[in-house]
């Protein structure tokens, strides 16, 4: 049985606990902007003991500090598998169900008020069945990435826009997560982690498959020991790094024999670095070239020529309004999704005019490659 709650403000703890008496089957819960508070969860929690998934969003009438009444474990001590809360105030109090879910695999935190640090050492000394770790606007820092590094079977680990997390911590994952075989970073343009870190992953995490680097500055050096060590890299997306280029991207289609989907947003890459990709990498399927203001419709239609099979997308660069301003822009969201290799960013309101170019040269692209015109045999310089 599986159940979806969302602002049920009338929800009582009653309810709650009538609620979870009746459905002592449930095994998948998620929850939003509800007001049952801890004891409404804590009813579910003592009462559903097949509980595997359970997802907790802005759970409001949850106090502050010592007031605070502590979140399980119950039941679920057992069955709990996977985790995940958002925007919970004060989300340290479900300490005890995350450190007592003892088959717990998956914890997933995002925008959780508190300082986590302390919590997950405390987590990390009682527990060590995590595989997958996400942990996304979070106050945590490389102490907390220390104790991560505990957990040896880790596979998954997704650090987003956390600004204190730097180098050291990630080069104490990599040491010992060397099961490591998805790694996202969203560095926030904070510049606290590069090629130190990413080269101890590509030292220790040789089992990778895929990597997504946002708003993170690789350079060769780093890319080229990722690319030689980590055989098994078949997804790799680069979005907003400043440092990759051409000679980045060749480096890439020269050492990574395993890339199946490329995934290329807001880099000085340009036409050149498609024709590296032209001879390189024989297993990739399909690139992603978005808002890399130096490619052009012309050096994607030479890359599919030459690649019948390889599936090409190029968005064309947007222009944007006039009072957008820097930081707007640098707080743009970043999401990657390699089932279909997409980089989603919020839509940003544009002038008639800025559609209208849009369109005019999505237009083109389309045009050309319908005609064929003679971009297959054009060499690019």
């Amino acid at each position: 049985m599986r159940l979806k709650l969302r602002a049920c403000g009338e929800l009582t703890y009653t309810g709650m606990e009538t609620f979870a008496k009746n459905c002592k089957g449930l095994k998948k819960l998620s929850c939003g902007s509800c007001t049952f508070g801890a004891k409404g969860m804590n009813a579910i929690l003592n009462n559903c003991a097949s509980l595997e998934e359970l997802s907790v969003k802005r759970l409001r009438g949850i106090t502050d500090g010592t007031a605070a009444e502590p979140i399980g474990p119950g039941l679920v001590a057992s069955s709990l598998k996977t985790l995940c809360l958002k925007e919970i105030y004060n989300g340290q109090c479900f300490g005890p169900l995350i450190i007592g879910a003892k088959n717990l695999r998956t914890l997933k935190l995002f925008h959780c008020s508190g300082d986590w640090d302390k919590l997950l050492e405390v987590i990390a000394d009682q527990t060590s069945g995590l595989v997958e770790i996400h942990l996304e606007r979070l106050q945590v820092t490389d102490v907390g990435l220390a104790a991560i590094s505990n957990f040896p079977n880790l596979e998954i680990l997704h650090l987003v826009k956390t600004p204190e997390c730097t180098n050291l911590g990630l080069v104490s994952v990599a040491e010992r997560c060397k099961l490591l075989r998805k790694l996202h970073i969203d560095g926030w343009k904070a510049n606290r982690i590069g090629d130190d870190g990413l080269i101890a992953v590509s030292k220790f995490c040789t089992n990778l498959q895929e990597l997504v680097l946002i708003a993170v500055n690789p350079t060769k050096l780093s890319l080229e020991m990722l690319a030689s060590n980590c055989q098994n890299l078949e997804r790799l997306a680069l979005c907003g790094s400043d440092t990759v280029g051409d000679a980045e991207i060749s480096c890439i289609a020269a050492k990574c024999i395993a890339l199946k989907k490329l995934c290329i947003k807001s880099c000085p890459v340009s036409d050149e670095g498609m024709e590296a990709l032209a001879s390189g990498c024989p297993n990739l399927v399909k690139v992603k070239v978005k808002k890399c203001k130096a490619v052009t419709c012309d050096g994607a239609d030479w890359l599919r020529a030459s690649r019948g099979s390889l599936a090409v997308n190029l968005d064309t660069v947007e222009p944007e309004p006039q009072d957008a301003s820097a930081s707007d822009r640098g707080a743009q969201e970043n999401v990657v999704e390699f089932a279909s290799v997409v980089v989603a960013a919020p839509i940003i309101a544009s002038r008639n005019t800025g559609r209208s170019a849009s369109f005019k040269s999505r237009l083109a692209c389309t045009l050309r490659r319908l005609s064929g015109g003679n971009s297959s045999s054009r060499n690019i310089s």
